[in-house]
C-alpha cells in the first residue's frame, strides 16, 4: 500500500493519494488500510513520504561509503532518469509534491517535508565534506545539489525531454571536482 501511495504522491499530489485510488492501486483489501494504518489517510500519505525520503537517504549514504561525489550526483540523476521515462514524466519527487500542495491537507506535512530535505542535505554534505570539501561549502553545495536536482525534475517533467537532468549533471560535475 505504501508503495502504491507514493507513486499516486509522485503522479498526483497529496490530493491524489485517497484510500480509494490507493486499494485500487495496490490491490489491498479496504480493511487493511486501517489495520497497518489506524490513523487512516493521513498517516498512509506520511508514510509514504517517509518512505520516499529514506529511499533518496539510503542511495546517498551508498555514495558516502565511496567518498565519490561525482558518483553520488551521478546515481541521483540516473535514478530520477530513470523514474521519468518510466512513468512516461507522469510522476516526479513525492517529497516536492509534498511541499508544493499538502501542508495544509496533510497535518503534520511541513515537519515531516522540513526533516526529510535536512537530511537529504545533511546526507549530501557528509559525502562533501568526506570528499574534501570544507564544512560550510559542503553544506552550500548540499543545498545546491537538491534544489538543482529537485528543479531538473520538474522541468523534465513539464517539457517532457530529460535535458534538464543532463545540464545539471553537466554543471555539477566541474563545480565538485574544485574543493576550495
Amino acid at each position: 500500500m505504501l508503495d502504491s501511495a507514493v507513486l499516486l504522491l509522485r503522479e498526483r499530489g497529496a490530493a491524489g493519494v485517497t484510500v480509494d485510488a490507493v486499494l485500487a492501486h495496490s490491490g489491498a483489501p479496504r480493511g487493511s488500510v486501517y489495520h497497518h494504518f489506524p490513523g487512516g489517510r493521513n498517516e498512509m500519505v506520511l508514510g509514504a513520504v517517509r518512505q520516499a525520503g529514506d529511499y533518496i537517504i539510503a542511495m546517498v549514504s551508498e555514495s558516502a561509503a565511496s567518498g565519490d561525489v561525482q558518483q553520488m550526483v551521478e546515481r541521483l540523476v540516473t535514478f530520477w532518469k530513470r523514474a521519468l521515462t518510466k512513468t512516461d514524466y507522469r510522476a516526479g519527487c513525492p517529497v516536492a509534491a509534498m511541499a508544493q500542495d499538502s501542508r495544509d491537507l496533510v497535518p503534520g506535512a511541513a515537519d515531516v517535508v522540513r526533516e526529510i530535505f535536512a537530511q537529504w542535505r545533511a546526507g549530501l554534505a557528509e559525502v562533501l565534506s568526506a570528499g574534501g570539501f570544507a564544512e560550510q561549502r559542503a553544506q552550500r553545495l548540499a543545498t545546491l545539489v537538491v534544489s538543482a536536482v529537485e528543479g531538473a525534475v520538474i522541468l523534465c517533467r513539464a517539457q517532457r525531454d530529460l535535458g534538464p537532468l543532463d545540464d545539471v549533471l553537466a554543471e555539477m560535475t566541474p563545480l565538485l571536482q574544485r574543493r576550495d
